[in-house]
């Protein structure tokens, strides 16, 4: 039986899109301008511009009737909601917690609406355990930080950095917009990287 990797997730708008991209090249210079010429690649995979976006909720691998049971159940969560405001503050290094680091995030403050709507989501899909079996880790469902990955670090390249030629990425930022709509979103895993394909939109 097919499965699909589903993820619910808040798209972003263009000109958030274009001054992230913006961002991330700056990072990238700041990588390579530290580094000696032809020492190696860049340590971080990109995101591609198309593919920014906030995890609302990772579900998992789950087949055709997992979808139209998550598709049921997020329109009827949608219709309790209506739409907020994102903030976005901060460029890091993440997880916050973990070193060396994975990830390049922008990190979003977070909002009562935003986790009033995480919140009945996660409540309503978890009456259905099919559907959740792959969305935890060791029985623990994953813990939810507010962010946009601009890129993930390349560990076996990272390591090969000296620390002194490693950049300072954190930066502030001011970048705000209106989330309106939620989607229902489809990975595909491929070489250069995830495919993502909207599967359903819901409108708050």
């Amino acid at each position: 039986m097919q499965r699909h990797r589903i993820f619910i997730a808040i798209n972003l708008p263009d000109n958030v899109k274009r001054e992230l991209i913006r961002y991330q090249k700056k990072i990238e210079e700041s990588f390579y301008s530290r580094l000696e010429e032809g020492s190696i690649k860049g340590p971080v995979n990109w995101t591609r511009g198309n593919n920014l976006h906030i995890t609302v909720d990772f579900i998992g691998y789950v087949n055709n009737d997992g979808i139209l049971k998550i598709c049921e159940t997020v329109e009827a969560v949608v219709l309790k909601h209506a739409p907020f405001s994102i903030d976005l503050r901060k460029v890091c290094y993440g997880p916050l917690e973990k070193k060396p680091p994975r990830m390049i995030w922008a990190i979003g403050e977070k909002s009562e609406k935003f986790a009033s709507l995480k919140d009945d989501l996660e409540k309503s899909l978890s009456d259905f355990p099919e559907i959740r079996q792959d969305s935890s880790v060791n029985g623990k469902q994953r813990k939810f930080s507010p962010h946009i990955t601009l890129g993930r670090i390349k560990q076996w390249e990272w390591r090969r950095i000296e620390p002194e030629e490693i950049p300072a990425v954190e930066k502030d930022i001011n970048l705000s917009f209106s989330v309106n709509s939620i989607k229902i979103m489809e990975s595909v895993l491929k070489r250069k990287g995830p495919e993502y394909t909207i599967l359903e939109t819901y409108n708050l």
